[in-house]
């Protein structure tokens, strides 16, 4: 393992009705193409680096419908004003890995995809420095890169790229603690035959404000794999978006939260199958508990009408455990050809299972205990994709510890 290499602010700038229980809306088609790129939604503005090209949302917008705006700390407007320290950033990589600290006109920022929001578009047009890490090509990786964001309660905006050469082969946790306002754009560039298989997990402070939008460029042959996990925080707002660049590539996007008592997390998803004879794989589960506990997830696939021989599939499972909060699902499919393998999405919220619960106390299991089984149950195959086994073990404990604060 080389040296840790530390980056204080991770490529980052300082700049400047109650909810129904277990709800599930479900949505129209929303997304549309352009020549080389997709907007988020119909009414959307086309996607662009400059901040300027985005009005303030105001939360009527679609895309901004489901998120309390006014806890975003001036993310969404410009108000958004430097304190604290920022972020800090411990990056451990293996032996050949390259991490560098470039200016805003390297050629590599930006090439995995374009802000969408106005919130993504000020986090590229505010910061000074980005972080690259780069594996050569085929370089195949037995040890996994591992990144540290540490919030020290500042306002920051940030932009890291992540790539991948020819048939190289890596794996990468990016892991979120501590209390920040954050925006940041996080790319992710895979060559011809790459693997790639990125952990990120949000484990923030009570307070904390995350809005970031992730870009992955999958290659030829290529296989990427992404695994989203959220915990802390106040708002949690990810956008991961998918898109190819050549035939053969294969997208697996897998998501687990566990929505505590006021916090918003919200998860928006696109891939977008712009070439031939591409895969993808969408699933996402979430647990809620306690008053207004709102989760969101919006999942959009678009085959455009040059991708033939697309197989893809996307589904969103909700468990809400106690009364109070609330579940936004929508799963939204665009086929613009009728050459694919297949296509097709599944949504599904539920309450907790009183008849699972009752069966195992009837054994002689505590209720805790019952509960806690039945969660691990509902997230383990989520909790086996990451393939990293602290990150595991430390995983099932944050789910053991929600669920025994659930019953203090």
């Amino acid at each position: 393992m080389a040296e840790a290499q530390n980056s204080p602010t991770l490529g980052s700038a300082r700049a400047g009705g109650p909810p129904s229980v277990g709800s599930t809306t479900a949505g129209a088609i929303a997304v549309a193409a352009e020549a080389d790129s997709t907007v988020a939604t119909r009414m959307s503005a086309p996607p662009s680096f400059d901040v300027a090209d985005f009005p303030v949302p105001h939360g009527r917008e679609e895309e901004w419908r489901f998120t309390p705006l006014e806890r975003l700390r001036g993310l969404h407007d410009g108000t958004a004003t430097g304190t604290g320290e920022g972020l800090k950033a411990d990056i451990e990589a293996p032996e050949g890995v390259v991490v560098e600290t470039v200016g805003r006109d390297d050629a590599r920022l930006g090439k995995a995809g374009v802000p969408v929001d106005r919130v993504a578009a000020q986090a590229y047009s505010a910061f000074e420095q980005a972080t690259v890490i780069t594996v050569p090509k085929e370089t195949v990786l037995t040890e996994p890169i591992r990144i540290a964001v540490h919030g020290q309660g500042g306002i920051a905006y940030a932009h890291q790229v992540i790539e991948l050469g020819a048939f190289a082969e890596a794996v990468v946790v990016i892991d979120h603690t501590g209390d920040a306002v954050l925006a940041a754009n996080v790319d992710y560039v895979l060559g011809d035959g790459a693997k790639l298989t990125v952990v990120s997990v949000q484990d923030w402070d009570d307070k904390a404000v995350h809005v970031a939008q992730h870009n992955t460029l999958i290659g030829r042959d290529a296989s990427f794999k992404s695994v989203v996990v959220t915990f802390g925080g106040d708002v949690v707002r990810l956008h991961p978006r998918v898109k190819y660049a050549g035939p053969g590539g294969e997208a697996e996007l897998f998501g687990l939260y566990f929505t505590d008592r006021g916090q918003h997390q919200e998860h928006r998803l696109l891939v977008d199958h712009n070439v031939p004879h591409c895969k993808s794989n969408v699933v996402y589960k979430g647990a809620l508990q306690g008053d207004d506990a709102h989760a969101v997830w919006i999942g959009d696939v678009l085959i455009e009408a040059r991708a033939e021989g697309t197989d893809t599939y996307e589904m969103n499972r909700n468990l809400v455990l106690t009364d109070g909060a609330r579940v936004d699902s929508v799963p939204n499919l665009e086929i613009e050809t009728g050459e694919i393998v297949g296509a097709g999405h599944a949504s599904a919220t539920g309450r907790f299972d009183d008849e699972q619960l009752f069966y195992l106390m009837a054994r002689g299991i505590p209720e805790l205990d019952a509960r806690r089984l039945v969660v691990r149950g509902f997230f383990a195959e989520l909790v086996q994709q990451i393939g990293v086994p602290d990150i595991e073990e430390r995983l099932i404990g944050k789910i053991e510890q929600e669920l025994e604060a659930s019953v203090a």
